[in-house]
C-alpha cells in the first residue's frame, strides 16, 4: 500500500467508522486509539495531521478499531484508565472504573474530615481503585482489599506495584468478609448491583466486563444486602460503611440500614442526580 493517507484523513475515516458502529463519542474514542498505535499524545495528533501513515502503523489501528466498533470497551484496548488523577492498568479481569466511582471516593474524603480513619477495607476491589486511591488520600492508614475474584486481585496487584503503593495494601482472595477478623474505621464498596433480569438493558461495552463484577443476584441487591447485615461485626465504633448503589435501590437499602441499627445514614446523589451513594455508621 502507498503511503498515501495523512494522519488527519486516517483520524476522519475512524471517526466514521465508529459512528456507524455506534461507538459514543467516536471522534474521542478515535482519538485515543490513534494516539495510543503511534505512541502520542492527543494533542500531538494536531501538530501532526498532514504525517503520512505508513501500513505498518494501520495494521494494528484497524484491528482495534474492528474490537471498538463491536463493542470492546475502549479501556480494555488501550490498556489503562485515569482515576483520581492516577494511572491504572485496566483489562477484562475487573470492570472498567466508571466515574461514579471517582465519586465516591471524593465523598469519603469530604465526609472523613479531620477524622481520618486508620484501618480502610475495600470489599469487591476489582482493579483495586478504590483501596489504591484511598491510600494516596490517606498516607497513615492501613488499607486492607478484598475480592472474589483471584483474576481482579492479580490486577489489583499489578496497580499496587505500579503505583508503589503495595507496601500499604493486604489483598485477600475471599467472599465479602468471610476472610476477616480484623475492625475497621472505614468498609466501602462498589459491588456488583445489576439485576440479571436487566440483563438485556446493559449497553455492550458492559456486557465486555466480567460477570462477577455486574451481576448482584436475581434482583441486584443480594451482596450489598449481605454486607449490610455483616458489616456491624467488623466495625470499630461509630465505623463508617459507605456503598455504591444502583438506580431505585437507595430507599429499600436504607431502611435495612436503620432495621440493623445503623446511625447517621446519609444517601447522596451522583453528578447525574442519581441517588448513587448511601453512607451509614454503626455503634
Amino acid at each position: 500500500m502507498n503511503q498515501t493517507k495523512t494522519l488527519l484523513e486516517v483520524l476522519q475515516s475512524t471517526t466514521a467508522y465508529l459512528a456507524k458502529h455506534n461507538v459514543e463519542s467516536p471522534r474521542l474514542n478515535a482519538e485515543h486509539l490513534l494516539a495510543h498505535v503511534l505512541g502520542l499524545s492527543r494533542m500531538d495528533l494536531y501538530l501532526e495531521f498532514e504525517r503520512k501513515l505508513s501500513e505498518q502503523e494501520l495494521a494494528p489501528l484497524r484491528e482495534l478499531v474492528k474490537q471498538r466498533g463491536q463493542g470492546e470497551p475502549l479501556q480494555h484496548l488501550l490498556g489503562t484508565a485515569e482515576f483520581c488523577g492516577q494511572t491504572f492498568s485496566i483489562d477484562q479481569r475487573a470492570m472498567v472504573p466508571r466515574p461514579e466511582t471517582e465519586q465516591l471516593v471524593e465523598v469519603l474524603i469530604a465526609e472523613s474530615g479531620d477524622r481520618i480513619p486508620e484501618r480502610i477495607l475495600d470489599v469487591g476491589t476489582g482493579s483495586g481503585v478504590i483501596a489504591l486511591s484511598l491510600a494516596e488520600k490517606f498516607p497513615g492508614a492501613k488499607v486492607f482489599a478484598v475480592d472474589i475474584s483471584g483474576d481482579a486481585l492479580a490486577l489489583a496487584r499489578e496497580n499496587a506495584n505500579r503505583l508503589g503503593l503495595s507496601h500499604r495494601i493486604t489483598f485477600r482472595e475471599g467472599d465479602l468478609l468471610e476472610n476477616f477478623d480484623e475492625r475497621f474505621d472505614l468498609i466501602v464498596a462498589n459491588l456488583p448491583y445489576i439485576s440479571m433480569e436487566d440483563r438485556h438493558l446493559l449497553a455492550r461495552e458492559v456486557l465486555h466486563e466480567p460477570e462477577v463484577a455486574l451481576f448482584g443476584g436475581p434482583i441486584g441487591d443480594e451482596l450489598v444486602r449481605r454486607l449490610i447485615e455483616h458489616a456491624p461485626s467488623r466495625l470499630n465504633t461509630g465505623g463508617l460503611l459507605a456503598l455504591e448503589i444502583g438506580v431505585s435501590q437507595a430507599e429499600a437499602l436504607a431502611d435495612l440500614l436503620r432495621r440493623k441499627n445503623y446511625h447517621d445514614i446519609q444517601s447522596k446523589k451522583d453528578y447525574s442526580g442519581i441517588t448513587r451513594y448511601l453512607l451509614a455508621r454503626y455503634g
